[in-house]
């Protein structure tokens, strides 16, 4: 769906995703769990496969095989740094996202004295919670949470502003949530943190496949991401101010270089995954147009932004008219968000709407979505969490017509 500008042809970048031709329970499959990890197109099955058929061998060799492999990695930082707006030098990757906040949170933890402070918020993932609650504990660090309205799923700006003081180190907020589709005004949130000499860290794995980022616009220090929630292989990516990545000591073995972002990729990197991000963000480009890949992103995100809108529009206005179903999170056109969806259902636990649909041929997650935060503060942790319902640029009106057809056989009228 996609009513202004140049068309959206769906149909046609569907036919770029093989493993959308899937059928089940008799029909196409439809893949409703973007949330949780997104299918790949095929221009990212063929890097992958041509770099393990042609063969790379470790960096710094000197012949062929290396050389290839050196190649696949500066690639790999130029494309990540046209993504994001940032600079190739300041673009770690790493195993996933979650492993590089473990290793950021480890390193930043040793300039905490006891007595300093760190804010997380309840909207956020585990992966952007734990590693720091973590390191705090280590340090004799106080953890302040700043809220969101479960009635709403926003969060508490205000609030979290009250939270911020001159012992304040570190701010860790997510760009989108991953369980309610919540965007929160992180630029807001960065400007907060650094009026109080804290630094600002953000979660964008959610958001990136919905909407353009630009890291230097946002002003963060740092911000993670991680390619399979954006049409590519499973790899994570910490794009970092060069400056702070040079003055952190970072965990690594004696061999590693010792400047640059390569003194954070511990080990060897999965240069096949490598060259599936340059794919991913290819393909994104591919959907846009402009004279370099940055402008073919920006334009390419708008495009998408446009299409998922309509989408995200078309499923809230359904699934509120259903007798029995609770939508958890902002109502589109009132706030900025995700078109990621969270649902319960009267009488119907999560796993057991989960399932009903997946015998329908609709993939859809139920959890807490490793939102645990969140979820508790919905008061669901310890009743199943919700049915979430993720839509992305390759959905379809039809898909959601589908799963709203589906939903509203689950409820019993007048429920």
């Amino acid at each position: 769906m996609h009513d202004g500008g140049r068309p959206f042809d769906v149909e046609a970048l569907r036919r770029r995703f093989p493993a959308l031709a899937r059928r089940a329970a008799g029909r196409p499959a439809a893949y409703l769990d973007g949330p949780g990890g997104t299918q790949v197109p095929d221009g990212v099955i063929e890097a992958v496969a041509r770099t393990l058929r042609e063969g790379v061998s470790n960096l710094g060799g000197g012949f062929p095989p290396s050389a290839a492999a050196d190649a696949i990695v500066a690639d790999a930082r130029r494309a990540v740094s046209d993504l994001f707006g940032a600079s190739p030098q300041g673009v770690v990757f790493g195993q996933n996202m979650t492993s590089l906040t473990f290793a950021m949170s480890r390193a930043l933890a040793r300039t905490w004295r006891p007595g300093d402070e760190i804010v997380l918020t309840r909207l956020d993932h585990d992966a952007n919670v734990t590693p720091w609650r973590l390191a705090a504990a280590e340090r004799g660090v106080a953890v302040r949470f700043a809220d969101f309205d479960p009635a709403d799923g926003r969060l508490d700006i205000e609030g979290l502003e009250d939270l911020l003081g001159p012992r304040t180190r570190l701010v860790a907020v997510t760009h989108a949530s991953n369980a309610l589709g919540s965007i929160p005004p992180v630029k807001r949130i960065v400007d907060a943190a650094h009026r109080s000499g804290a630094l600002a860290y953000v979660d964008a794995v959610h958001a990136a496949p919905h909407r353009s980022i630009d890291v230097r616009a946002l002003g963060c220090d740092v911000l993670v991401a991680s390619a399979y929630k954006f049409f590519g292989p499973h790899t994570g990516m910490m794009v970092a101010d060069e400056a702070l990545l040079d003055g952190l000591e970072a965990f690594k073995v004696a061999p590693a270089p010792g400047s640059g972002p390569g003194r954070w990729e511990t080990g060897t990197q999965s240069f096949e995954s490598l060259a599936g991000v340059t794919a991913a963000v290819d393909y994104l480009a591919s959907l846009g147009t402009g004279d370099s890949r940055r402008d073919a992103l920006r334009d390419a995100m708008g495009l998408i932004a446009l299409h998922e809108e309509g989408l995200a529009r078309r499923f809230f206005e359904g699934a509120s008219s259903i007798p029995g179903i609770t939508i958890h999170g902002p109502a589109p056109g009132t706030s900025p968000r995700a078109p990621t969806f969270a649902l319960t259902l009267d009488g119907i636990r999560p796993a057991d709407a989960a399932a009903r649909l997946a015998a329908e041929g609709i993939f859809a997650w139920s959890g807490h979505h490793y939102a645990v935060e969140a979820t508790r503060r919905l008061g669901l942790l310890d009743r199943g969490g919700t049915l979430r319902i993720g839509f992305v640029h390759y959905s379809t009106v039809e898909e959601v017509d589908r799963v709203l057809e589906a939903l509203a056989r689950m409820t019993p009228p007048g429920s």
